[in-house]
């Protein structure tokens, strides 16, 4: 058996134990009796481990599978309720020395125009963002020891923190670069950054190594222990995922689940995010080049299963995926999603250049004002909270409360306050219409009386003015 507490890749991310993971599920995937007995397990809502977890995945049998789904619906509603949680991506600058034959920011791609964004540039993306209403982004950019050193980002951050515009503040930045040291972490932990996102991009070693033929990333250990070096540096939360695509779904669910396994174990919380794109077409990357893409039916159920395996986490889905796609996951899992994004340097105060920089096609090209409006109709709320963050509320204290159930009563209220900002302040009179309706029925919900009291106090407040209330 793999060794779950071992801060080594290879023994936490064990390739004997992933195919025999894979066996297991081929042989059972039509056991009528096993599966059942794992859905039994599932309803108690604490989570499954990997091999039961593929065994969901690979089942054959319609009524399960629906159930599956219906479950999945079940389990998000109760830990996370109809809040979405609303952010976008800043990419700071596309330069990069890695060799990744997915990604067009490969080194050796000669097509694609090159941009850093300066702190000047840097404050007009930020304002344009906070013009939409956002108030949490991720900040990407490529790896290049010299044009990206983590003294850029670090002042970037700084700058994104000071500019207040209008009504307009980034409250979180959470950070997805490249895996680096204890000590350069524990500096992004005292720059306040809120999630360190890492995509693993595959965790079959063999391929892992064959997609990254240069640079800094090809070494799979150090990228695949960067999660356990951020959180000896002192970063509670961190965001794990994988590109579905690049190695056959099967192997990488069950890597991601062994990932999530050994940071609950070892370090005594799992990943606070977990994300789940998808290959897409980029510059000079075709789709049609990698075989193991994923069909719409199974991206919806791989997010199913994820939400009842890992319950207490969040589940990410990007721009990458169309408002269809978006749609159906939304019911069975997934927790956040971004809106309005630009995935491009300098994307969002020049879009007519967006494809000259940009990392990957985007799907769904609505506005964040239409995203949301959307949102409101199918009755999910959009939230734009970040209170967790600044309370202290993050790693096992975050998850604690979610476990319990303590935590709607911190969502739910910081939900609606913070959509009743963004009515407020950016909304379309047709998006402002149906969100106050949401925020009027969504009030009544709210079970405790004092907290409903408070909300709906604050919600009053900032209606006449007031901004950043919290709970």
């Amino acid at each position: 058996m793999y060794d779950v507490m071992s801060p080594h890749a290879a023994d936490f991310i064990d390739d004997a134990e992933i195919n025999a993971t894979l066996q297991f599920a081929a042989e059972h995937c039509n056991d009528r009796g096993m599966i059942a007995d794992i859905l039994a397990k599932a309803e108690e809502c604490k989570g499954l481990n990997h091999r039961e977890a593929l065994v969901l995945l690979d089942c054959k049998i319609p009524e399960f599978n629906a159930q599956i789904l219906e479950l999945a619906g079940k389990i998000k509603q109760r830990f996370y309720g109809n809040r979405i949680v609303m952010f976008a991506p800043l990419y700071l600058s596309n330069y990069c020395v890695n060799g990744c034959i997915y990604c067009p920011y490969h080194g050796q791609n000669k097509t694609i125009a090159r941009k850093k964004l300066s702190q000047a540039e840097i404050r007009d993306e930020v304002i344009a963002l906070q013009d939409m209403g956002h108030k949490r982004l991720a900040i990407e950019a490529g790896e290049h020891p010299i044009l990206n050193p983590l003294e850029y980002i670090l002042e970037s951050i700084d700058t994104i923190y000071s500019i207040k515009h209008k009504n307009g503040a980034i409250r979180r930045v959470n950070v997805n670069i490249a895996a680096t040291t204890v000590d350069n972490y524990r500096r992004l932990k005292d720059a306040g950054i809120g999630t360190y996102i890492l995509f693993q991009e595959t965790y079959h070693k063999k391929n892992y190594e064959y997609l990254h033929p240069s640079g800094p990333k090809h070494d799979y250990a150090y990228h695949t222990e960067a999660m356990d070096r951020a959180m000896d540096g002192g970063i509670d939360d961190v965001g794990c995922g994988v590109l579905y695509g690049l190695t056959t779904c099967r192997y990488d669910f069950v890597g991601q689940l062994m990932h999530a396994e050994h940071l609950e174990a070892f370090k005594g919380v799992g990943p606070h995010t977990i994300s789940v794109p998808r290959i897409r077409p980029a510059d000079d990357i075709d789709t049609e080049d990698f075989k193991d893409a994923i069909s719409d039916e199974m991206f919806e159920k791989i997010v199913a299963v994820l939400r009842i395996a890992v319950p207490y986490t969040g589940i990410i889905v990007s721009t990458r995926e169309s408002a269809a796609a978006r749609a159906k996951v939304l019911k069975v899992g997934v927790s956040q999603i971004s809106g309005g994004s630009r995935t491009s340097v300098g994307g969002y105060t020049t879009p007519e250049r967006h494809d000259e920089t940009a990392q990957f096609d985007v799907s769904d090209t609505r506005t964040l004002d239409e995203v949301v409006r959307w949102l409101l109709e199918q009755n999910h709320v959009p939230s734009f909270c970040t209170a967790c963050y600044r309370e202290g509320r993050t790693g096992d204290r975050f998850m604690s409360l979610v476990k319990t159930g303590q935590i709607a009563n911190c969502c739910q209220p910081n939900a609606l306050m913070t959509l009743m900002e963004y009515l407020e302040d950016y909304a379309s009179p047709e998006t402002r219409a149906i969100g106050m309706k949401i925020i009027g029925e969504e009030l009544k919900r709210v079970p405790n009386e004092k907290v409903r009291r408070i909300a709906t106090e604050n919600i009053e407040a900032i209606r006449n003015g007031s901004r950043d209330f919290r709970f």
